[in-house]
């Protein structure tokens, strides 16, 4: 991992979401991945600029228009979390893109827990087979992104695939 490595801001607007267009996002993807994953772990983040109606009270996560934006980027690149910058917050939002939930603002994201865990084992099977193939050592840090949803798994769960 890079010590102190930059934050890569990929941004995104009305036009681009409402238009599925991900060429921004697959534009710096791209690039990080002919640099070489591994040096660019844990630093991409979005910057939205979503224009909502005066008064409407909804978080990002819940307009349907910027949520399948974010479904179709995670089509693309099924392992895109690895790159997420996971301490400015960009992995638990990008979950709350892709997993129903409700919004409180008492208790902030409540994930459907069923849906929460199917999306965990996705993207531990994804990423898993994923960061093999680019022979970054893949244990802790798949064991800390089911962390970061609230699940502790158990290293034998790892040796079963």
């Amino acid at each position: 991992m890079a010590a102190e490595s930059k934050t890569i801001a990929i941004a995104l607007n009305n036009d681009l979401i409402n238009n599925l267009d991900i060429s921004p996002a697959s534009t710096v993807i791209e690039q990080l991945l002919q640099d070489g994953a591994a040096s660019h772990e844990q630093q991409l983040r979005f910057d939205i600029n979503y224009d909502l109606e005066p008064g409407d009270p909804r978080e990002l996560s819940e307009i349907p228009e910027i949520r399948l934006w974010f479904v179709r980027l995670d089509a693309k690149y099924p392992w895109l979390a690895f790159l997420l910058d996971w301490k400015a917050g960009e992995f638990a939002r990008y979950a709350a893109m892709l997993v129903p939930h409700q919004f409180s603002s008492k208790e902030g994201i409540q994930y459907n827990p069923e849906a929460l865990e199917i999306f965990l084992m996705h993207k531990i099977f994804v990423l898993g087979d994923w960061l093999k193939q680019q022979d970054i050592p893949s244990l802790s840090r798949l064991k800390s992104m089911a962390q970061m949803l609230g699940y502790e798994l158990d290293d034998a769960f790892f040796e079963i695939f």
